[in-house]
C-alpha cells in the first residue's frame, strides 16, 4: 500500500518537473532562435520542439482522427511560412499550432470552444507555471548523499590542483595552452554576460509566456465539457411554460405580438408571423435582385465617371446586412419546436427562397467586384470581398442544411469555423502581394496604376517592379487610399524604390541562417541577376 501511495505522489511531481523543464527549455530556444531574426526557418525548430513536447505530455489525444487532419493542415502552413513568408502564412501557422496543442490537451470538436480553451491557457499561464514549479520543488533532496559525495571529492581535487600548478610551471607548451584556454573562457563569459540586456531579458520572459501557454494545460475544463455536451441534431422538447415566460425570447415576442406569444396557440401564432415576415422580405429582396440582374449582370457599362469603389462597397454592405438578417431570422424561427410543427411547409419554402435570393445577391456582388478588378486592378480589399463571398456561400449552404436536416446552431457555427480554417490554410499558400503586383503590372497599359501602393507591398514585389521599372516614371495615382501613408513622403517613386532595395539588402546582411526563407532568397537572387544583366549591358 505504501509503495502504491508513494508512486501516486511522485507521479505528479515528476510530470510537473518535466513541464517546468520543457517550458524553460522552450523559452531559451525561443530566445536564441528568434532574437533579432525574422520568423522563418527558426519557426521549424520551435515547432518541432513544441509538437514533440505536446506529444510527450499528452500522447493519448494524438489517436484522435481529427488530429491527423490538423497536423496535415499545420504542416502545410509551416511549409507556406518557409516558402512564402507572408503575414497570412504566419497567422495560419500560429492558428493551426494553437489548434494542434489545444485539441491534444482537451476534448474538443468546435474551433470556437477550442479557441476559448487556448485563451484560458494563456490567461492562467502564470498561476499554472508556479503551480507546477511548486509541485516540482516539493520533492525531497537527499542532502546526506550530497555531503558524502563532496567529502570524497575534497582530496582528489586538492591533488589535482597541486599537480596542475607543477605541470603548468614545468611545461611551457602546457602553460601556453592553459593561457589560451583562459583567454577563450574570458571572451566566452564576456559575451555571455553582455548577452543579458534588459531587452533580451524581456524577450526571454516573452518566450516563457508563449511556451508556457502552449505546453501548460489550464485547470479550467469548462469549455471542453460544454463542447462535448453540444449536439448536432435538434430534438423536440416539451416546453416548461413557466421557464419559457422568464426567458428573453418570450419578452421579445410579447413586446411584438402581445398575448399571441403565450398560451396553447403560441407556436401556431409564431409560425404565422414567421411565414408573413419571410414572404415580405422575399418580395423586397426579389425587387433588389431584379434590378441587379437587369443592370449589373447583363446591363453593366463602364465609364470614367462611375465610382467603382462605392459601386462595390454599397453592394457588399447590403449583402452583409441581408446575410446577418437572414441568419438572425432563420436561427430565431428555427431555434426549437417550430422545426417539428406539422404545418411548417410554407415556412420552410419561404426560408429556402430567402436563402436562394441571398445567393443571387452574392452573384451580384461578385460581378461588382469582378468589374472593379477588371478596370482598376487587384488590391487587398477586392480580394477580401472574394474571400468573404466564398464564406457567405458556405454560410448559406450550412443554414440550408440546418433547416432541412434540423441541425442545431452549434452545428452551424462549428462547420463554418472549420471551413474558415480551411480557407485560411489555403490562402496562406498564395503570396498575395506578388499576385497583386504581377496582375496589375501585366495590365499597366489598360488600368491605372497606384505606384505608391505597389511600393508599399512586401519585398517579394521588388523583382517584379525592377522588371517594370518604366512605370515608376508615371504620375502616382491614389486609388481607394491604398498605400496612403507613402503619399506623405516627398521622395519620387524611383527614390522610394531604390530605398526599398537598399533596406532589403541591409536587412538581409543582419540576419543569420535562422531567418532564411525561400521568398527572400528568391528576391535576392532575382535582383542580383537583374543587376548583372544591367551591368553587362552598360559595358557592352
Amino acid at each position: 500500500m505504501y509503495k502504491i501511495y508513494q508512486n501516486k505522489q511522485t507521479l505528479p511531481i515528476k510530470n510537473a518537473s518535466i513541464k517546468v523543464l520543457l517550458v524553460i527549455a522552450g523559452a531559451v530556444l525561443f530566445n536564441i532562435i528568434f532574437w533579432q531574426e525574422k520568423v522563418a526557418v527558426n519557426a521549424v525548430l520551435f515547432d518541432v520542439f513544441v509538437v514533440w513536447s505536446v506529444f510527450y505530455l499528452y500522447p493519448s489525444f494524438f489517436s484522435n482522427p481529427l488530429m491527423k487532419w490538423l497536423l496535415a493542415a499545420h504542416f502545410i502552413t509551416l511549409l507556406s511560412l518557409v516558402i512564402q513568408n507572408t503575414f497570412l502564412s504566419k497567422l495560419a501557422f500560429s492558428a493551426t499550432l494553437l489548434l494542434v496543442v489545444v485539441f491534444s490537451q482537451y476534448r474538443h470538436r468546435s474551433v470556437w470552444y477550442a479557441a476559448a480553451s487556448a485563451v484560458m491557457n494563456y490567461l492562467l499561464m502564470v498561476p499554472s507555471f508556479f503551480t507546477n514549479l511548486q509541485w516540482a520543488g516539493s520533492s525531497k533532496v537527499n542532502f546526506d548523499s550530497i555531503k558524502r559525495s563532496i567529502r570524497f571529492l575534497i582530496i582528489p581535487i586538492m591533488l589535482l590542483m597541486v599537480f596542475f600548478i607543477l605541470y603548468n610551471f614545468a611545461n611551457a607548451i602546457f602553460m601556453h595552452l592553459v593561457n589560451d584556454a583562459g583567454i577563450a573562457l574570458t571572451k566566452f563569459f564576456n559575451r555571455f554576460f553582455s548577452w543579458f540586456s534588459w531587452d533580451r531579458l524581456g524577450f526571454l520572459l516573452l518566450g516563457i509566456f508563449i511556451t508556457g501557454g502552449l505546453l501548460l494545460k489550464s485547470s479550467v475544463n469548462w469549455f471542453s465539457e460544454a463542447d462535448v455536451k453540444k449536439g448536432n441534431d435538434l430534438w423536440r422538447k416539451k416546453k416548461d411554460f413557466l421557464k419559457w415566460k422568464q426567458s428573453a425570447w418570450f419578452d421579445l415576442l410579447s413586446l411584438l405580438m402581445g398575448k399571441f406569444a403565450s398560451g396553447i396557440m403560441a407556436l401556431r401564432n409564431e409560425h404565422r408571423t414567421a411565414v408573413i415576415s419571410l414572404f415580405l422580405l422575399n418580395v423586397l429582396l426579389l425587387c433588389i435582385n431584379c434590378v441587379d440582374i437587369t443592370y449589373v449582370w447583363f446591363g453593366f457599362t463602364y465609364h470614367n465617371d462611375l465610382n467603382l469603389s462605392e459601386y462595390v462597397h454599397e453592394g457588399t454592405g447590403l449583402l452583409i446586412f441581408s446575410i446577418l438578417l437572414a441568419m438572425v431570422l432563420l436561427l430565431f424561427f428555427f431555434r426549437g419546436n417550430l422545426n417539428f410543427y406539422r404545418k411548417n411547409k410554407w415556412l420552410r419554402l419561404g426560408a429556402y427562397a430567402w436563402l436562394l435570393q441571398n445567393g443571387v445577391l452574392v452573384v451580384s456582388v461578385f460581378f461588382r467586384d469582378y468589374y472593379y478588378i477588371q478596370h482598376q486592378g487587384l488590391a487587398y480589399k477586392r480580394i477580401g470581398v472574394l474571400i468573404f463571398l466564398l464564406m457567405v456561400v458556405t454560410g448559406l449552404a450550412t443554414v440550408f442544411i440546418k433547416i432541412h436536416q434540423r441541425k442545431t446552431t452549434y452545428y452551424l457555427l462549428r462547420v463554418n469555423a472549420w471551413f474558415a480554417i480551411i480557407v485560411l490554410v489555403l490562402a496562406s499558400c498564395i503570396h498575395w502581394d506578388e499576385t497583386i503586383a504581377s496582375y496589375n503590372l501585366a495590365r499597366k497599359d489598360t488600368i491605372p496604376l497606384d505606384i505608391k501602393f505597389l511600393l508599399s507591398l512586401s519585398d517579394k514585389v521588388l523583382p517584379v517592379l525592377q522588371k517594370n521599372i518604366d512605370v515608376l516614371d508615371k504620375p502616382a495615382i491614389a486609388i481607394q487610399g491604398e498605400g496612403e501613408y507613402l503619399y506623405r513622403s516627398t521622395l519620387t517613386p524611383q527614390q522610394l524604390f531604390e530605398n526599398r532595395k537598399k533596406e532589403f539588402s541591409e536587412a538581409q546582411k543582419s540576419y543569420s541562417w535562422l531567418s532564411w526563407n525561400m521568398a527572400d532568397a528568391q528576391v535576392k537572387r532575382e535582383l542580383g541577376e537583374i543587376e548583372q544583366l544591367h551591368t553587362s549591358s552598360i559595358h557592352k
